[in-house]
């Protein structure tokens, strides 16, 4: 017995230093993987440091392959968070051949206790689904549910950017159970840090192009608005207030308050040099857009071929010849009002795209298919009859409708008479100051004249009158040359009640006002006195003012 125990010390020695000898091979075999793994996270860490944000997601499934390979485990992914948390999207992904890949969209309500984990900065580690606390028996039924695709072990590193857990990575294995080392899971944090500083430049570095591309546009708008504003003052009317006191022009006012402070379209209808332009600018003026530049289009005056990309903007190579990008106007007058002109004359098929605009407020460029939004007031003037235009199907009915939300008619100056004296000497003082001159008197007879006269051309001819006045005057005293009544519009141009009140106006010139005497104006006209002045009330025939001289108006201009 005591031979049997002295010969079984050395076998026993023997396996001793065998086991040493193992255990020693194993935790040499520890170390030499640590120094590997630490030498690759150095090499993954140093390839991140001056990386252009441009190349970030090709490196992360690079290294998401490498980790996979090197720890011999099935799958690794990169997934981030919606801004609720509500879901969970796999951004970038890396799986062993024959492995089935993990979701690309998942619910976060099949996870809430590992997403609770996650978005407290904690990391996730799954030896075995057993391990899962009762707590966790959402997230444990879900593991359990899809055996062949949800891990049976894994580690999840929370991803934190700005200090805020925007997703997080996992390295996953779907076939067998693993016990991660204390060891490796601090490496694996080491490695969650460096993606997410990857990350966080990819998140600056976006928000660096838009910062950019938000300064070039607002560049490129103040750039089209500058050169829009250059070439407005060069053809922006001299006057900018509306004179008169007039019933008719005291209502076109009146309804001019009324929808300013609205973001209604208003149609703004009159003859030619009515002035239609200063209601649209009284409009803006008025309104909660006014420190915002008013943009105006005359449609009669661009090109068929030019309207769309004018209005809409371009990019370029949109067409031949479109060798530059270019705002257009309704991006320019986004958070404005934009005026058009003459809308009678657009072109039918640019009606559709306006009447959109109108509706949804967003149009598409020439040349994308990027949509724009706008916050465009929308006025537009004309001095056709659209109507007309519409039954002749020059002009969409859908579209006039649209326009006709709130239309204003803007008086001729033959329905405001009583206002010519006040317009001639707001001409008078404007001319003075940029010729040099000073006018003291107008004449009686000129002033009686121009009422007399039904001015076709209305105020746009009563001040191309007065400034030819102006330039050849020769004293203080202003004389205005008036073409005779019948030489001024076609009789057979005219409406009938143009014509009527011409002809009373002819006679009661002829016999100095007086009306009831004898060889009176009614006698003449074979009129009961009182049916001739229900007919002058009724045509805005008034006598004009006897006298004419500057300090009997200036109080009217001033005021």
């Amino acid at each position: 017995m005591a031979h049997k125990l002295a010969l079984g010390k050395p076998e026993q020695k023997v396996r001793d230093l065998n086991n040493e000898a193992l255990e020693d091979n194993r935790t040499h075999k520890v170390l030499e993987e640590s120094y590997r793994f630490d030498e690759m996270i150095s090499y993954f860490s140093a390839e991140f440091i001056n990386l252009p944000a441009n190349e970030v997601d090709k490196k992360f499934e690079k290294w998401l392959q490498k980790f996979v390979e090197f720890l011999d485990i099935d799958r690794s992914k990169l997934f981030q968070f919606t801004d609720d948390h509500k879901e969970i999207h796999v951004t970038h992904a890396w799986v062993k051949k024959g492995v089935k890949n993990f979701p690309w969209r998942m619910i976060s309500d099949d996870f809430p206790w590992c997403l609770d984990q996650l978005l407290n900065g904690k990391m996730f580690v799954l030896n075995k689904v057993d391990d899962l606390p009762p707590k966790a028996n959402r997230d444990k039924q879900t593991f359990l549910s899809m055996p062949s695709v949800v891990s049976k072990s894994m580690v999840a590193i929370p991803l934190i950017v700005g200090g805020s857990v925007i997703g997080a990575i996992s390295f996953d294995l779907v076939s067998s159970e693993k016990k991660w080392s204390e060891s490796l899971i601090k490496r694996f944090r080491l490695i969650g840090e460096i993606f997410a500083n990857a990350i966080a430049r990819k998140i600056e570095d976006h928000k660096l192009k838009e910062a950019y591309s938000e300064i070039k546009q607002l560049k490129e708008r103040l750039e089209a608005e500058n050169i829009y504003l250059r070439d407005e003052i060069k053809v922006k009317y001299d006057h900018a207030e509306i004179v008169g006191k007039s019933d008719a022009i005291k209502k076109a006012l009146s309804q001019v308050e009324q929808v300013a402070t609205t973001s209604s379209t208003v149609l703004i209808l009159g003859e030619t040099g009515t002035g239609k332009e200063l209601i649209a600018n009284a409009i803006h003026d008025l309104s909660p857009r006014k420190n915002r530049t008013m943009v105006k289009i005359n449609c009669a005056a661009l090109p068929a071929a030019l309207v769309e990309s004018e209005l809409f903007g371009r990019e370029k190579g949109a067409y031949t010849g479109a060798l530059s990008k270019q705002v257009g106007r309704f991006e320019i007058a986004d958070g404005s009002t934009i005026l058009f002109d003459e809308i009678s004359e657009m072109p039918l098929e640019l009606q559709a795209k306006l009447l959109r605009v109108l509706q949804d407020g967003e149009f598409e460029p020439l040349g994308t298919c990027k949509t724009i939004k706008v916050d465009v007031r929308i006025v537009a003037a004309t001095n056709q009859d659209l109507d007309k235009a519409v039954r002749e199907g020059r002009f969409r009915e859908d579209l006039y409708y649209r326009l006709k939300v709130f239309p204003i008619i803007v008086p001729p100056l033959r329905d405001r008479l009583e206002d010519i004296p006040l317009l001639v000497w707001t001409f008078i003082s404007q001319f003075q100051e940029t010729m040099g001159k000073r006018i003291d008197t107008v004449p009686r007879r000129s002033m009686e004249a121009m009422q007399r006269y039904p001015w076709p051309g209305n105020i746009r001819e009563l001040r191309n009158m007065v400034e030819h006045a102006m330039i050849i005057s020769k004293n203080k005293t202003l004389h205005i040359k008036i073409p005779s009544i019948s030489g001024a519009v076609n009789s057979n141009d005219q409406k009938l009640e143009d014509v009527e009140r011409m002809h009373i106006l002819n006679v009661l010139e002829k016999t100095g006002w007086r009306i009831r005497s004898k060889n009176g104006a009614a006698e003449i006209l074979g009129l009961q006195p009182s049916t001739l002045y229900s007919r002058m009330k009724k045509l805005g025939v008034k006598r004009p003012d006897k006298t004419y001289d500057i300090s009997t108006l200036h109080r009217h201009i001033d005021g």
